[in-house]
């Protein structure tokens, strides 16, 4: 099993960068493939990235291709998003999340969460 803690979100504006942390607990962190999801209000949790468990693979959606990058360090038990030339349209409470078998690009495909941080982006 394994907690994960968000931490780096926050107020920004239109353009600017956030860099989002998620650390995990316990030994087994580096063997979970992980992923960052984000919910908007009154929407459904939606796919934003996710890395394999050694890094070496990562995939973004379309809506964030380019300006957000998915990284990992399992030396340090935390995966990160950087997202530069934020937009508005990204305003949502982030969650980091792991899996312990094929991590897709579906919430169903994660069996631990965070508790979510929130990013607005003003215009």
């Amino acid at each position: 099993q394994v907690q994960l803690v968000e931490s780096g979100g926050g107020l920004v504006q239109a353009g600017g960068s956030l860099r989002l942390s998620c650390a995990g607990s316990g030994h087994t962190f580096s063997s979970y493939a992980m992923g960052w999801f984000r919910q908007a209000p009154g929407k459904e949790r939606e796919f934003v990235a996710r890395i394999s468990w050694t890094g070496r693979s990562t995939d973004h959606s379309g809506s964030v291709k380019g300006r957000f990058t998915i990284s990992r360090d399992n030396a340090k038990n935390t995966i990160y998003l950087q997202m530069n030339s934020l937009k508005p349209e990204d305003t949502a409470v982030y969650y980091c999340a792991a899996s312990d078998g094929v991590a897709g690009s579906r919430p169903s495909d994660y069996e631990y969460w965070g508790q979510g941080t929130q990013v607005t982006v003003s215009s």
